[in-house]
């Protein structure tokens, strides 16, 4: 594994943390945790503010990808089941692939990195639900903003491969605002929050890595990585989550799971291999 895929799984992993600790912090306001999580997260490269004045176009695209993704999945829990709208929103590895072409000029696909990422995306899908998966037409609008929370993801990661290259620590910059909109978010539609000791711990380790030194990692990673193989890797998210929580005694795995293993390892495996020969017609590079 090459330093950049180093450097996702890395962010992968902690992300991988988030509902195993915030299984302890459900009480509270999602933007609550949120912007606090975030602000301490920002902390992390206080020592370099003079590195997160960067561009407006790139303030403005870290900022969309990490404020946005959670505004659309904290909405996406507030108005569908939480199942499905997890397994909706783990769709931004595979999106992150197919639009690839569209977004990095010269960038091309190959059938593995296609087959790999749906390969992926199906085995994260059965871990998630354990084969089961109910949609309701009245849960919609949970959906669409599931489905914007994968979209807004995929798209930011891209554009931060395609805009200029900037410091790492400039992501602090992007944690700040991004936690200031969600306090504000906090203060105008959700109740006061009264956390207890344990549960500022929680926070605090969520704000110093999956909202923090994550997306410092995640960075790193699609800035020197390629956003193919990154989003194959993707997949292994919610693995990685699912191990953790029967690790905490939270969750148990089911008769599914060892089906589901073998998809999310075999898809992100073939989406990581160099392009084969078998290449689709949709898939050719979009010119400058």
């Amino acid at each position: 594994m090459n330093k950049p895929m180093l450097y996702a799984f890395a962010a992968i992993a902690m992300w991988a943390s988030v509902a195993t600790l915030s299984a302890l912090t459900h009480t509270l306001p999602p933007f609550f945790v949120a912007g606090i999580g975030l602000m301490l997260g920002s902390l992390l490269t206080i020592r370099r503010i003079s590195e997160w004045k960067v561009p407006l176009k790139v303030f403005a695209n870290g900022v969309y990808g990490i404020f946005g993704f959670y505004f659309f999945l904290f909405n996406a829990y507030r108005l569908a089941p939480v199942m499905e709208a997890t397994v909706l929103s783990y769709v931004w590895p595979l999106l992150m692939v197919l639009l690839s072409p569209l977004l990095l000029p010269g960038t091309r696909l190959g059938a593995n990195h296609i087959l790999g990422s749906l390969i992926g995306f199906a085995g994260a899908a059965l871990i998630v639900t354990g084969g089961k998966l109910s949609l309701s037409m009245d849960a919609m609008p949970g959906y669409l903003m599931a489905i914007g929370a994968a979209v807004v993801w995929a798209t930011y990661s891209l554009f931060t491969r395609r805009l200029p290259a900037s410091s790492d620590n400039a992501v602090g910059g992007f944690c700040l605002a991004a936690g200031l909109l969600s306090l504000a978010l906090h203060a105008a539609t959700e109740p006061a929050a009264h956390p207890t000791a344990m549960q500022w711990l929680i926070i605090v380790v969520l704000g110093l890595l999956p909202m923090g030194a994550a997306f410092l990692c995640w960075n790193r990673a699609m800035q020197l990585g390629d956003p193919r193989q990154t989003g194959a890797l993707g997949n292994t998210t919610p693995l990685l989550s699912t191990l953790l929580l029967v690790a905490s005694g939270q969750a148990a795995l089911n008769g599914s799971a060892a089906i589901a293993i073998a998809m999310i390892v075999g898809g992100a495996a073939l989406g990581t291999l160099p392009i084969d020969k078998l290449r689709l017609p949709w898939t050719q590079p979009r010119r400058a």
